[in-house]
């Protein structure tokens, strides 16, 4: 178990990093599909999509091509609508990313969907800025957003304001937040006392623990005896399967605080790897899911056209191209503000919108776990404006 975990903690370091604010060096190439239908008047919409597929590491590589995939997937989807899909290889550099972006406008792209990384998407929106060109990140780093950058990545903020939303419907009025101290479950944190301020919510306390086995275990107890005297209702857990959540499922059961007392609730996916789905503190907890139904569709419709299965996030390839053709449709441009419609779009994981703020909201979920099983307590919202919105 000692090892087991340490070892999680550092991918999920690495990761972290890696997915908000890292990137890599490389070249760049670039390619091109066109979709049935009209485009903008003047010929097909220009889309620059701009990604890593060049990355020296090959899960960033492999992740790269799945966005590219799901993205011509999207294309061919498309009714009435023509799409000139430009592939920009930024590598994971944003000073490249920067580089691309200017000359994909320069070569007339009426749209930048991507980069990846946090920083590559902010060098790129920052460098057409001036030129009015919406870019549509692929990052959830909400740091990045506002002007003419949007991030589609899943965003803390959405899944807390999701759950606690849920938790105040079932009565539960206060809760406390267990974060561990990094950069990504600070933000966690940060995202959950937001939303229970907005909600009304009493937040009886928070704890943090050092990102390492010896941390969570020295900090358990008093974690137990906070949650405790504090008489929270619920326990908030930031932390994901591939870091902290193991053991502090684990551990915090063992020293007198079961999720028979407390509900438990997850910012992060319980549900992957399916082994998680085994440990036995999160049995009963509460965590958010995209919509069943609509990713269900997504990944079937992927695995017919590429033969495989799509990477946990290769839908926000699709949902950037979806995005853009149901405003071409519509007959609106490709502005940023038109990309802040209420209504919203659909994509490969069920309704989302973009904020004027430059974040996201998308329609999540609840599920729990009960014997060992995935349990949808409450459906995503199928549109705006209803329950779980």
């Amino acid at each position: 178990m000692a090892h087991a975990v340490n070892t999680g903690l550092r991918r999920f370091l690495k990761a972290a990093a890696g997915f908000a604010f890292a990137g890599v060096l490389a070249a760049c190439g670039t390619g091109s599909l066109i979709g049935g239908g009209s485009g903008t008047g003047n010929g097909p919409v220009q889309v620059a999509l701009i990604v890593p597929t060049g990355a020296s590491d090959p899960n960033v590589a492999q992740l790269a091509q799945n966005l590219t995939n799901a993205a011509r997937l999207a294309v061919a989807d498309l009714q009435g609508v023509a799409i000139d899909l430009r592939v920009y290889d930024d590598a994971g550099d944003p000073g490249r990313a920067a580089q691309l972006a200017v000359s994909a406008v320069n070569d007339g792209a009426d749209v930048i969907v991507g980069p990846l990384f946090a920083e590559s998407a902010n060098a790129a929106g920052v460098a057409v800025a001036k030129s009015g060109v919406a870019v549509l990140s692929f990052s959830n780093n909400p740091t990045i957003a506002g002007g003419n950058v949007f991030v589609m990545g899943p965003t803390f903020d959405n899944t807390a304001r999701r759950l606690v939303g849920y938790a105040k419907s079932r009565g539960i009025d206060s809760i406390m937040v267990v974060a561990g101290n990094s950069a990504a479950e600070s933000l966690g944190r940060d995202a959950i006392l937001a939303a229970a301020g907005q909600a009304g919510m009493r937040v009886a306390g928070t704890q943090g623990f050092e990102m390492s086995q010896q941390g969570v275990v020295q900090a358990v107890p008093g974690i137990v005896a906070a949650a405790k005297g504090t008489g929270a209702q619920a326990l908030f857990l930031t932390s994901n399967t591939d870091s902290a959540l193991p053991i502090l499922s684990q551990l915090l059961p063992e020293n007198g605080l079961p999720p028979s007392e407390i509900q438990y609730i997850g910012l992060t996916r319980w549900d992957v790897p399916a082994s998680a789905l085994s440990l036995p503190g999160l049995q009963g907890g509460w965590f958010a899911l995209p919509d069943t139904a609509a990713q269900s569709a997504f990944n079937s419709r992927y695995a017919a056209a590429y033969g495989v299965a799509p990477h946990s996030i290769a839908g926000l390839g699709y949902d950037g191209i979806a995005a853009i053709g149901a405003l071409v449709k519509g007959g609106q441009s490709l502005s940023p503000k038109s990309f802040t419609q209420a209504r919203g779009f659909a994509g490969a994981s069920g309704a989302f919108r973009f904020l004027p703020n430059g974040n996201n909201e998308r329609a999540l979920s609840i599920a729990t776990i009960e014997n060992r099983a995935v349990k949808i307590l409450e459906p995503a919202p199928t549109s705006f404006g209803v329950a779980g919105f």
